[in-house]
């Protein structure tokens, strides 16, 4: 995943394997998920952690920032949604987690992101995923 052994993957090698898993989306969500802007970022802004109360950047993962499917209205179209992954703390899950692969890992952020796209609370998502336990 990284172009020197040893060396940590960049933005766009996390990117190429969050698209990977974007693009495994069955019907119908694959149409829905591509119409979502999809970004890879070092680190979550101080903006972004202050509104969502949260001390530790490491404590963020991926961020989607929009208005779920389940929530938008025919008569107010909806500017472009985007998923966010956050490089730095993905990484650093990773290795203090040493069960997965880094893919896997960055795969689990994409879907758990894109499930909030479509409607999907935190709580929805634990109940049908227990992949963090």
């Amino acid at each position: 995943m990284s172009a020197l052994p040893g060396a940590a993957p960049d933005a766009e090698a996390i990117r190429r394997v969050a698209e990977r898993a974007r693009a495994g989306f069955p019907a119908p969500f694959a149409r829905l998920a591509a119409e979502v802007r999809l970004v890879v970022e070092d680190w979550p802004s101080e903006a972004v952690l202050d509104d969502m109360e949260i001390e530790d950047g490491y404590d963020l993962t991926g961020l989607y920032e929009g208005v779920p499917l389940t929530e938008r209205s025919v008569e107010w179209p909806e500017p472009p949604s985007t998923v966010t992954l956050f490089r730095r703390p993905i990484l650093d899950e990773w290795a203090a987690r040493g069960d997965v692969t880094l893919a896997a890992l960055v795969a689990h952020v994409t879907v758990h992101e894109f499930a909030h796209h479509f409607g999907w609370s935190d709580d929805d998502i634990a109940r049908i995923d227990r992949w963090w336990e």
